[in-house]
């Protein structure tokens, strides 16, 4: 179930980290997957809030926008955020996606900010006011209703008010979204008919197929579940060795490596583990690979090399250096901020990601998507691996086997 990979292919980057470049071309994606519907309004309904204005967008918004949230698990009072975009052209029987994004532990708002969503940052140097945003014409939402969901707990507003209720893995926050959708369709029984697809992209690719599976069986048992008709996966994780192992002969047949680096590599590093080489001349050969791959945009390769703006330096990029930690020296000692991004040189494909920090910890920006106070003293886009999270789906190819040989439609892309 992995995309090929064709002679003009530009971007690099192991599946299972955050993508940028899934965002272009994303609507003739779309043209292929989801088709439009009859033209009507969008009636609003459930528990959620309606949303007619945010701050930083000129003039109230044109499409709707519901905010809210599901709670998943009683016991640790946990409860999922999510953002409801009804569709702009399709009307009520339109077709309906539910998007989740990778992690570790990102916030869909890359969905709707950055990716499919209809609203876009003004990409302008920060002064310290609140950031900008305006719409977005090529957003999915021109044709589809799209449910964005901060899964698992502790990505984006999504929190627990116990600390047992972050600790999650694979299967239990895809069983927390399975219970989410039920909730919610309960809420908004008007959408339950339209035909119902699941997206996600990066590590979310794992968690994609394996819900599908869950609702699919239950559809087979005579439950009351939405209209699953597919599901989409863009850049995906599969946990096969191949989501890592496969950016090496990638990297070569670009030209980032050598003939000579890339026959070391498959010589002393056949059927080992990428990450964790166990032999010597393999891990050597894979340290000098990736000093090669840190001095290119992994996203793209065409792009210059940007700070990777999240709330600690990422592995894959070099943050050294005056700009890249400039940040943390001026605002951090005022005290209003705990963990802000590197700062991008403006310019940097990254410079969005590092706006969206002071926009969404602005007290209008909560006020104005209803967040909960006391649930969430600092809104991160993506965090570092300082929630407990478990690993515990292998490969999910045989989940793709079973749902395309029941006729489920499934779109893979790059």
């Amino acid at each position: 179930m992995t995309a090929a990979v064709g002679p003009r292919r530009r971007a690099l980057r192991p599946a299972g980290l955050g993508s940028l470049c899934h965002r272009l071309c994303f609507r003739c994606f779309l043209a292929v997957f989801l088709v439009v519907a009859f033209a009507a309004s969008v009636p609003a309904s459930g528990s959620g809030k309606v949303v007619t204005s945010l701050p930083g967008f000129d003039g109230p918004l044109p499409f709707h926008l519901e905010t809210g949230y599901v709670e998943v698990d009683k016991d640790n009072d946990a409860e999922l955020f999510y953002y409801f975009v009804g569709s702009e052209s399709g009307g009520a029987a339109a077709p309906f996606l539910l998007w989740l994004t990778g992690g570790d532990r990102c916030s869909v708002f890359s969905g709707l900010a950055y990716e499919i969503g209809p609203i876009r940052f003004v990409l302008e140097p920060y002064n310290g006011t609140l950031p900008r945003l305006r719409y977005n014409q090529n957003s999915w939402t021109k044709v589809s209703h799209i449910l964005f969901v901060d899964s698992p707990v502790g990505a984006g507003f999504s929190f627990s008010r116990e600390p047992k209720g972050y600790d999650v893995g694979d299967i239990s926050s895809s069983l927390r979204l399975h219970d989410f959708l039920i909730k919610w369709f309960n809420d908004h029984p008007e959408f339950l008919a339209n035909p119902f697809y699941i997206g996600g992209d990066s590590y979310a690719g794992k968690l994609v197929p394996f819900l599908a599976q869950i609702i699919s069986e239950g559809i087979k048992a005579g439950r009351t579940l939405p209209n699953l008709k597919g599901y989409l996966v863009g850049n995906p994780g599969t946990g096969e060795i191949i989501d890592f192992s496969s950016r090496v002969p990638y990297a070569h047949g670009v030209g980032i490596i050598s003939d000579q680096l890339y026959e070391t590599i498959l010589g002393h590093c056949q059927g080992l583990d990428y990450i964790n080489p166990s032999n010597a001349l393999c891990a050597q050969a894979l340290n000098t690979f990736n000093n090669l791959i840190s001095e290119v945009q992994n996203a793209h390769i065409l792009l210059d090399n940007c700070v990777y703006a999240c709330p600690a330096p990422n592995i894959y990029s070099k943050t050294d250096g005056a700009d890249g930690r400039r940040i943390l020296r001026e605002e951090n000692g005022t005290g209003k901020l705990n963990h802000p991004p590197a700062r991008p040189p403006f310019g940097c494909i990254t410079y969005g990601y590092y706006l969206s920090y002071f926009w969404a910890n602005d007290r209008r920006t909560r006020e104005a998507l209803g967040i909960k106070k006391g649930t969430k003293n600092e809104w991160v886009r993506c965090h570092d691996k300082d929630l407990p999270y478990t690993g515990d789906l292998g490969s999910v190819i045989k989940y793709h086997r079973n749902l395309t040989s029941r006729g489920y439609r499934a779109l893979v892309y790059r």
